[in-house]
């Protein structure tokens, strides 16, 4: 099963549009976690994101779009970044959420990814197009 472990730093709703990371100790507490995931053979996917600021919404009012630029002052909670993992359960990826180094002001989100089969057949008929565009699990990230 794929989950995605989402984290959610506090603050970085408000962080200006080219906030980077700049205490090494962290980072290298970060990358040990992204390494421990890596050589578990877990780890599909990861990436930090750009704080809100720099980005950009889509919304749809009556079937058509609305583009508005960061940053968005309704917002309560951002992404600061991902991990996609293959685990057996949500057991196993909570308790890899569990393990990372996160500080006071971060939170982990864990969600399971929806595969096509978790549909019913009607619908995996609908998307069976879309099979070959999910990630395929079982594949480590420097494969």
């Amino acid at each position: 099963m794929r989950f995605m472990l989402l984290m959610i730093p506090a603050g970085y709703e408000t962080a200006a549009p080219d906030t980077m990371p700049d205490d090494a100790a962290r980072v290298e507490e970060m990358m040990k976690f992204n390494i421990a995931l890596e050589e578990a053979g877990v780890l599909l996917a990861c990436d930090g994101l750009h704080p809100p600021s720099s980005g950009a919404r889509v919304t749809f009012k009556s079937g058509k779009p609305i583009i508005t630029d960061g940053p968005f002052a309704e917002t309560k909670e951002v992404l600061g970044g991902y991990w996609i993992i293959d685990v057996p359960s949500q057991a196993d990826a909570v308790a890899w959420a569990a393990r990372c180094p996160g500080s006071d002001e971060e939170t982990i989100e864990v969600r399971r990814i929806q595969e096509i089969s978790d549909y019913n057949e009607e619908i995996q008929a609908l998307t069976a197009e879309m099979a070959p565009m999910q990630m395929q699990t079982g594949k480590n990230v420097r494969s």
